[in-house]
Protein backbone atom coordinates (compact mmCIF):
# COMPACT_ATOMS: atom_id res chain seq x y z
CA UNK A 1 0.00 0.00 0.00
CA UNK A 2 3.09 2.18 -0.29
CA UNK A 3 1.50 3.83 -3.63
CA UNK A 4 -0.69 5.48 -1.53
CA UNK A 5 1.44 7.88 0.01
CA UNK A 6 3.19 8.93 -3.66
CA UNK A 7 2.38 11.92 -5.04
CA UNK A 8 2.62 10.57 -8.78
CA UNK A 9 -0.16 8.19 -7.81
CA UNK A 10 -2.26 10.62 -6.37
CA UNK A 11 -1.52 13.02 -9.47
CA UNK A 12 -2.24 9.93 -11.69
CA UNK A 13 -5.73 9.28 -10.42
CA UNK A 14 -6.91 12.96 -10.74
CA UNK A 15 -5.75 12.86 -14.47
CA UNK A 16 -7.51 9.85 -15.11
CA UNK A 17 -10.75 10.68 -13.09
CA UNK A 18 -10.81 14.09 -15.33
CA UNK A 19 -10.03 12.38 -18.57
CA UNK A 20 -13.13 10.20 -18.06
CA UNK A 21 -15.19 13.18 -16.98
CA UNK A 22 -14.28 15.00 -20.46
CA UNK A 23 -14.70 11.66 -22.30
CA UNK A 24 -17.81 10.32 -20.74
CA UNK A 25 -20.50 12.63 -22.17
CA UNK A 26 -20.67 11.12 -25.30
CA UNK A 27 -20.61 7.90 -23.76
CA UNK A 28 -23.51 9.39 -21.17
CA UNK A 29 -25.46 10.12 -23.98
CA UNK A 30 -25.53 7.06 -25.72
CA UNK A 31 -26.45 4.90 -23.07
CA UNK A 32 -29.35 7.46 -21.90
CA UNK A 33 -30.37 7.28 -25.60
CA UNK A 34 -30.66 3.23 -25.83
CA UNK A 35 -32.32 2.98 -22.08
CA UNK A 36 -34.87 5.26 -22.54
CA UNK A 37 -37.08 3.27 -24.37
CA UNK A 38 -37.11 0.61 -21.54
CA UNK A 39 -39.83 0.84 -18.84
CA UNK A 40 -39.05 3.12 -16.29
CA UNK A 41 -38.30 -0.11 -13.69
CA UNK A 42 -35.93 -1.35 -16.46
CA UNK A 43 -33.90 1.84 -17.34
CA UNK A 44 -31.88 2.28 -14.02
CA UNK A 45 -30.86 -1.74 -14.51
CA UNK A 46 -30.01 -1.00 -17.82
CA UNK A 47 -27.64 1.85 -16.73
CA UNK A 48 -26.24 0.38 -14.35
CA UNK A 49 -25.27 -2.93 -16.48
CA UNK A 50 -23.84 -1.03 -19.01
CA UNK A 51 -22.07 1.13 -17.48
CA UNK A 52 -20.09 -1.18 -15.55
CA UNK A 53 -19.84 -3.32 -18.48
CA UNK A 54 -18.42 -0.50 -20.49
CA UNK A 55 -16.19 0.23 -18.01
CA UNK A 56 -14.57 -3.34 -17.71
CA UNK A 57 -14.57 -3.07 -21.24
CA UNK A 58 -12.63 -0.17 -21.28
CA UNK A 59 -10.03 -1.94 -18.80
CA UNK A 60 -9.76 -4.66 -21.69
CA UNK A 61 -9.43 -2.15 -24.30
CA UNK A 62 -6.70 -0.39 -22.82
CA UNK A 63 -3.89 -3.14 -23.35
CA UNK A 64 -4.94 -3.74 -26.87
CA UNK A 65 -6.13 -0.51 -28.02
CA UNK A 66 -2.69 0.60 -29.32
CA UNK A 67 -2.44 -1.83 -31.35
CA UNK A 68 -6.25 -2.03 -32.82
CA UNK A 69 -5.61 1.83 -33.76
CA UNK A 70 -2.96 0.57 -35.63
CA UNK A 71 -4.97 -1.67 -38.09
CA UNK A 72 -6.05 0.02 -40.96
CA UNK A 73 -10.14 0.10 -41.67
CA UNK A 74 -11.03 -0.80 -38.36
CA UNK A 75 -11.73 3.48 -37.32
CA UNK A 76 -13.26 3.09 -40.93
CA UNK A 77 -15.84 0.29 -39.73
CA UNK A 78 -16.45 1.61 -36.43
CA UNK A 79 -17.65 5.08 -37.29
CA UNK A 80 -20.05 3.32 -39.84
CA UNK A 81 -20.96 1.08 -36.76
CA UNK A 82 -21.37 4.19 -35.26
CA UNK A 83 -23.48 6.17 -37.76
CA UNK A 84 -25.88 3.01 -38.04
CA UNK A 85 -26.15 2.83 -33.92
CA UNK A 86 -27.50 6.57 -34.09
CA UNK A 87 -29.87 6.16 -36.75
CA UNK A 88 -31.28 2.88 -35.00
CA UNK A 89 -31.00 5.29 -31.69
CA UNK A 90 -33.05 8.25 -33.24
CA UNK A 91 -35.51 6.28 -35.09
CA UNK A 92 -37.06 4.88 -31.74
CA UNK A 93 -37.99 8.14 -31.27
CA UNK A 94 -42.08 8.92 -31.38
CA UNK A 95 -42.70 5.53 -31.32
CA UNK A 96 -45.61 6.02 -29.02
CA UNK A 97 -46.48 7.63 -26.15
CA UNK A 98 -48.31 6.72 -22.64
CA UNK A 99 -50.22 2.78 -22.91
CA UNK A 100 -49.39 2.69 -26.43
CA UNK A 101 -45.45 3.10 -26.22
CA UNK A 102 -43.57 -0.22 -26.91
CA UNK A 103 -41.03 -0.69 -24.91
CA UNK A 104 -37.20 -2.16 -26.15
CA UNK A 105 -35.75 -5.24 -24.54
CA UNK A 106 -33.14 -4.63 -21.70
CA UNK A 107 -30.48 -7.03 -23.31
CA UNK A 108 -31.12 -5.13 -26.72
CA UNK A 109 -30.24 -1.78 -24.84
CA UNK A 110 -27.11 -3.31 -23.25
CA UNK A 111 -25.95 -4.70 -26.40
CA UNK A 112 -26.42 -1.32 -28.25
CA UNK A 113 -24.22 0.25 -25.27
CA UNK A 114 -21.72 -2.01 -25.58
CA UNK A 115 -21.18 -1.78 -29.13
CA UNK A 116 -21.41 1.90 -29.16
CA UNK A 117 -18.53 2.14 -26.13
CA UNK A 118 -16.44 -0.06 -27.95
CA UNK A 119 -16.18 2.28 -31.26
CA UNK A 120 -16.40 4.89 -28.99
CA UNK A 121 -13.69 4.00 -26.50
CA UNK A 122 -10.93 3.17 -28.43
CA UNK A 123 -9.01 6.30 -28.53
CA UNK A 124 -10.10 7.70 -25.40
CA UNK A 125 -8.36 4.78 -23.69
CA UNK A 126 -4.89 5.61 -25.19
CA UNK A 127 -5.41 9.20 -22.76
CA UNK A 128 -6.25 6.94 -19.96
CA UNK A 129 -3.62 5.03 -20.22
CA UNK A 130 -0.98 7.57 -20.87
CA UNK A 131 -2.33 9.01 -17.83
CA UNK A 132 -1.72 5.61 -15.48
CA UNK A 133 1.54 5.13 -16.91
CA UNK A 134 1.61 1.57 -16.94
CA UNK A 135 0.32 1.40 -13.36
CA UNK A 136 -2.36 -1.21 -13.40
CA UNK A 137 -3.82 -0.19 -10.20
CA UNK A 138 -4.05 3.58 -11.14
CA UNK A 139 -5.97 2.46 -14.20
CA UNK A 140 -8.57 0.45 -12.72
CA UNK A 141 -9.11 2.49 -9.85
CA UNK A 142 -9.49 5.51 -12.27
CA UNK A 143 -11.74 3.68 -14.06
CA UNK A 144 -14.04 2.19 -11.33
CA UNK A 145 -13.87 6.17 -10.29
CA UNK A 146 -15.54 6.77 -13.40
CA UNK A 147 -18.76 4.51 -12.98
CA UNK A 148 -20.91 6.48 -11.21
CA UNK A 149 -19.75 9.76 -12.88
CA UNK A 150 -20.82 8.00 -16.26
CA UNK A 151 -23.94 6.67 -14.32
CA UNK A 152 -25.09 9.69 -13.19
CA UNK A 153 -24.69 11.97 -16.32
CA UNK A 154 -26.63 9.04 -18.14
CA UNK A 155 -29.82 9.46 -15.61
CA UNK A 156 -29.35 12.76 -15.79
CA UNK A 157 -29.89 12.67 -19.67
CA UNK A 158 -32.93 10.26 -19.51
CA UNK A 159 -34.65 12.86 -17.61
CA UNK A 160 -33.87 16.17 -19.81
CA UNK A 161 -34.79 13.64 -22.97
CA UNK A 162 -38.27 12.95 -21.44
CA UNK A 163 -38.71 16.91 -20.71
CA UNK A 164 -37.01 17.88 -23.79
CA UNK A 165 -37.74 15.22 -26.69
CA UNK A 166 -35.01 18.27 -28.92
CA UNK A 167 -32.21 16.26 -26.63
CA UNK A 168 -32.88 12.88 -27.87
CA UNK A 169 -31.99 14.71 -31.96
CA UNK A 170 -29.12 16.47 -30.42
CA UNK A 171 -28.06 13.20 -28.67
CA UNK A 172 -28.11 11.04 -32.42
CA UNK A 173 -26.55 14.43 -33.92
CA UNK A 174 -23.35 13.93 -31.13
CA UNK A 175 -23.31 10.00 -31.99
CA UNK A 176 -23.09 11.11 -36.38
CA UNK A 177 -20.47 13.66 -35.27
CA UNK A 178 -17.72 11.06 -33.17
CA UNK A 179 -18.68 8.10 -36.34
CA UNK A 180 -17.56 11.10 -38.51
CA UNK A 181 -14.30 11.86 -36.59
CA UNK A 182 -13.77 7.83 -36.33
CA UNK A 183 -14.10 7.20 -39.94
CA UNK A 184 -11.35 10.35 -40.97
CA UNK A 185 -8.80 9.14 -38.07
CA UNK A 186 -8.32 6.12 -39.78
CA UNK A 187 -4.65 5.19 -40.06
CA UNK A 188 -4.86 4.88 -43.85
CA UNK A 189 -6.69 8.31 -43.82
CA UNK A 190 -3.55 9.53 -41.65
CA UNK A 191 -1.60 11.35 -44.39
CA UNK A 192 -4.86 12.86 -46.01
CA UNK A 193 -5.82 14.03 -43.20
CA UNK A 194 -2.49 15.78 -42.43
CA UNK A 195 -2.55 17.65 -45.42
CA UNK A 196 -6.23 18.37 -45.04
CA UNK A 197 -6.63 19.48 -41.35
CA UNK A 198 -10.43 20.94 -41.93
CA UNK A 199 -11.49 17.32 -43.12
CA UNK A 200 -11.64 16.46 -39.37
CA UNK A 201 -14.10 19.06 -38.68
CA UNK A 202 -16.19 18.40 -41.98
CA UNK A 203 -16.27 14.71 -41.96
CA UNK A 204 -17.51 14.98 -38.30
CA UNK A 205 -20.22 17.35 -39.40
CA UNK A 206 -21.38 15.10 -42.38
CA UNK A 207 -21.48 12.64 -39.82
CA UNK A 208 -23.77 14.43 -37.45
CA UNK A 209 -25.87 15.88 -40.98
CA UNK A 210 -26.29 12.35 -42.40
CA UNK A 211 -27.76 10.50 -38.87
CA UNK A 212 -30.29 13.41 -38.18
CA UNK A 213 -31.10 13.69 -42.24
CA UNK A 214 -31.75 9.90 -42.57
CA UNK A 215 -33.21 9.31 -39.32
CA UNK A 216 -35.80 11.75 -40.04
CA UNK A 217 -36.29 10.31 -43.24
CA UNK A 218 -36.68 6.65 -42.03
CA UNK A 219 -39.34 8.38 -39.62
CA UNK A 220 -41.08 9.53 -41.73
CA UNK A 221 -41.62 6.57 -43.76
CA UNK A 222 -42.49 4.77 -40.38
CA UNK A 223 -45.22 6.71 -39.92
CA UNK A 224 -46.91 7.40 -43.08
CA UNK A 225 -46.81 2.97 -42.81
CA UNK A 226 -48.33 3.58 -39.67
CA UNK A 227 -50.87 5.64 -40.81
CA UNK A 228 -51.99 3.44 -43.62
CA UNK A 229 -52.99 0.43 -41.61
Amino acid sequence: MEFLQSTDFWIGLIKIVWINIILSGDNAVVIAMAARSLPPEQQKKAVLFGSGAAVVLRIVLTVVAAKLLALPYLQIVGGLLLLWIGLQLLGEEDEGDGDSKEYGSMMAAVRTILLADLVMSLDNVIAVAAAAQGSMVLLVLGLAISIPLVIFGSTLMIKLMERFPIIVMLGAALIGWVGGETIVSDVSLREVLAANPWLHYAAAAAGALFVVAVGKLLQRRAHAAAAQH
